[in-house]
């Protein structure tokens, strides 16, 4: 499969749950033939029972609906919620899931991480924003910052392939993209905005989403902002941003201030000498939880997307990125993004930075190589072998008389 630019497309910035989840909400409410949702998470609480709402709806009124979860980040579902779907004819599949080992998860590593949405091939929905209620500003302080793009035009068509590619019994699909190369694409253009459907996998493509980083980076020759919730990237992607610096661009990283994770906040402070000295601006966003995935580059470039510049996104997990030409999309991200670092950052100074002795250098070079190594070669164990398990609807039972038939089959993932 080929990456393709796309013309004629509009594209919508998403803000949080706040935004993203009515619209997403409402697609599915209007789809008239199908359906296809991928998320890492979905958690059984208001948000969730939203879109078991929408999605039961849709299925019950003949819409073809193909639901994919993974199986880390969306353990806890429980069997009535899923068998109420499944009866109801939506295809429902875990990736890669497996049971508690003494209570704790194990299938860490190598995640299907894409936050993806199709409606009928005409609208998609891309972006970083799980389904749950901690992405609704009202949540309190533990509210996640973050971001989506709704998508209409050409571009859905490539989304929308790769998606339904990746599901079993869709070969033909394959063997369609491959043709598709060689014409030209008709669609309706309903936007100006260009777009590049960008994605990571463990085959082809396991280095797309970190390439167009590299590259937007080294032809940036004003300004790039980055906002990112979980920062530890490799060698090459911090050059980068050091040499964007040093020739003149302004470079400003948004990480977080107030992690969900305290290791996130060790990682990305090791790096924090070496950026700072660059040049690169560095802001702590404190004002909740940052959970975004974006970016933009001088007055027209952006991406918004599932992605993550950290070991686990970069090196192993299935993630999905858009970027986008258009200079009023970059504006109204850029907008936002400085909006964050003026009225809730801290700029990372002097002051903040680890003193440099030779034993926090060694510690640093430790825990660096540490930090980014680890996941890649944990990864690579039969253990974490991808997998798609797929929800059988309940069986209904024959109605022989009129007492009740109980079954056993419950419609549990397995």
């Amino acid at each position: 499969m080929k990456n393709n630019w796309r013309d004629g497309n509009r594209i919508e910035l998403l803000e949080n749950g706040d935004r993203f989840f009515p619209a997403v909400f409402e697609a599915i409410s209007n789809a008239r033939s199908k359906v296809i949702l991928e998320t890492f998470i979905w958690f059984e609480d208001e948000v969730g029972k939203q879109l078991h709402k929408v999605i039961l709806d849709a299925a019950r009124r003949g819409v073809s609906i193909e639901v994919l979860l993974d199986g880390y980040g969306s353990p806890d579902l429980s069997d009535s919620f899923v068998s109420e779907l499944t009866a109801a004819g939506v295809m429902f599949r875990y990736y890669d899931p497996r049971p508690p080992l003494f209570g704790m998860r194990t299938n860490v590593f190598r995640r299907m991480h894409r936050k993806i949405v199709v409606v009928d091939g005409e609208i998609a929905f891309v972006g970083g924003i799980n389904y749950s209620a901690e992405h609704m500003i009202d949540y309190g302080p533990q509210a996640k910052q973050d971001y989506a793009v709704k998508v209409e035009g050409p571009v859905v068509e490539d989304i929308y392939q790769y998606v339904i590619s990746n599901l079993p019994g869709h070969e033909e699909s394959r063997r369609w993209w491959r043709r598709r190369r060689n014409r030209a694409h008709e669609n309706l253009t309903p936007g100006e905005a260009q777009a590049l459907f960008v994605w990571r996998d463990n085959n082809q493509h396991r280095d797309d989403i970190e390439r167009y980083y590299l590259k937007m980076l080294s032809n940036a020759k004003q300004e790039v902002i980055i906002a990112n919730a979980y920062f530890f990237p490799g060698y090459r992607l911090l050059h980068a941003m050091r040499s964007a610096a040093r020739r003149g661009v302004k470079v400003k990283l948004v990480v977080q201030g107030e992690p969900d994770m305290p290791i996130v906040r060790v990682g990305a402070r090791l790096l924090y000498n070496y950026l700072v000295k660059s040049g690169v601006e560095v802001y702590e966003y404190i004002r909740r939880p940052l959970h975004g995935k974006v970016a933009i580059m001088d007055d027209h470039w952006a991406t918004v997307g599932s992605s993550n510049l950290d070991p686990l996104s970069l090196s192993l997990n299935l993630e999905a990125n858009l970027i986008i030409y258009d200079q009023q999309f970059n504006t109204t991200l850029r907008d936002n993004l400085n909006g964050l670092i003026a009225n809730d950052c801290q700029q990372v100074d002097d002051s903040m930075l680890p003193k440099r002795t030779w034993w926090n250098l060694g510690k640093s070079v430790l825990a660096f190589h540490f930090l980014r190594h680890f996941p890649a070669l944990v990864g690579w164990l039969p253990a974490h072998t991808p997998r798609l398990s797929l929800v059988k609807p309940p069986v209904q039972p024959e109605i022989e008389t009129q007492d009740r038939v109980e079954t056993d089959n419950q419609g549990v993932k397995f």
